[in-house]
């Protein structure tokens, strides 16, 4: 995928107001670190967005860019899309075209994040496998049918490639650095930068079998939460879910009080909530359509259980919900602090 007899690799990482710092930095921290090591420059990169200057990333740092406009006509070897909260912001027709003629001369193309929201909006990603965080999956498919999306950490499609972001970052540049520069060198700059092992390909986002913490919750809460998971649009009963999961309706109540602090009922109905608060924040799609897509059976339910849960209706949210800030974005299947 790369001449290995150039000197050096030319990166381009392209950036939109709130792209997420931390995702971006990680995947280039192995680069720098395979640089000083080899004690020579290998690998060369460039942050731009398309104003060019300072851009916000979404925790309120600021970095800055050069301007598309003074290097869409450089070669580069990997151009990388880095976005997070409201990728739309950044597409503008100068950055799709120029996303395009950059694979046109073969360069591979990549995203961070949503970042692939602006590759399948340039049409890249068309009839290939892709990933984006999992908070941003559902509304991703949504979008874009003809893209097949997996909930790996990252996926890799011939000269294009996708990361959810975050920690992954650094998995994915350093199996560039890998095939590259070879496996002397990734595993030089994965010890450097402390990353103790490098995932594979197909790695899952969310691994069943294990939190981060170390795993405590019984078998029968998480056959029953995949069992919520795998029925978001055409929802159970509870009593079905006992059935599934074999195990008394009482006693799956008393398990999900004492290990996940809410009944199977309330969590099944906020994990379907936060499903569609994606689809609210995240997609055009009607009202009426997402109460459907989330298990609901009519809108006036949806909307009142929404402002229950989140505050705000669903229409509101769909304005202010797009705004970036520290408290915008509820974490995905967890119980809020102090709330039901």
């Amino acid at each position: 995928m790369f001449d290995t007899r150039q000197l050096a690799i030319q990166l381009l990482i392209l950036v939109t107001p709130s792209f997420n710092l931390a995702a971006t930095t990680a995947f280039i921290d192995p680069f720098r670190a395979a640089n000083y090591l080899e004690g020579l420059t290998r690998f060369r990169w460039v942050l731009a967005s398309a104003p060019g200057g300072p851009c916000v990333a979404s925790n309120g740092l600021v970095v800055e860019t050069q301007k598309l406009g003074d290097i869409q006509n450089d070669p580069f070897d990997l151009v990388v899309m880095s976005a997070s909260w409201t990728p739309e912001t950044g597409r503008t027709p100068q950055l799709l075209a120029s996303l395009r003629k950059w694979a046109r001369a073969g360069s591979i193309i990549g995203a961070l994040d949503t970042g692939a929201f602006l590759l399948a909006d340039a049409g890249l990603l068309s009839g290939r496998r892709a990933t984006v965080h999992y908070e941003h999956i559902d509304a991703f498919k949504e979008l874009h049918g003809d893209i097949d999306v997996a909930e790996d950490i990252f996926v890799r499609d011939e000269k294009r490639f996708t990361c959810c972001g975050g920690v992954a970052s650094v998995d994915m540049a350093l199996h560039i650095i890998r095939e590259s520069s070879g496996d002397a060198l990734a595993n030089a700059a994965a010890r450097y930068i402390f990353h103790p092992s490098l995932r594979p390909a197909g790695t899952s986002q969310n691994p069943a079998s294990r939190e981060p913490l170390g795993s405590h919750v019984p078998d029968a809460i998480r056959q029953a939460i995949v069992a919520m998971e795998q029925h978001l649009e055409n929802a159970l009963s509870i009593p079905e879910i006992c059935t599934k999961v074999r195990i008394s309706h009482r006693q799956l109540d008393r398990l999900f009080l004492r290990y996940v602090g809410k009944s199977p009922a309330i969590y099944y109905r906020d994990i379907r909530l936060d499903r569609a608060r994606g689809f609210v924040t995240q997609t055009d799609m009607l009202m009426s359509e997402i109460a459907i897509a989330s298990g609901f059976a009519s809108q006036v339910h949806f909307s009142r259980a929404y402002r229950e849960r989140f505050g705000l209706s669903p229409r509101t949210d769909r304005v202010e919900g797009r705004i970036p800030f520290e408290f915008r974005a509820w974490p995905m299947h967890r119980k809020s602090s102090g709330a039901e």
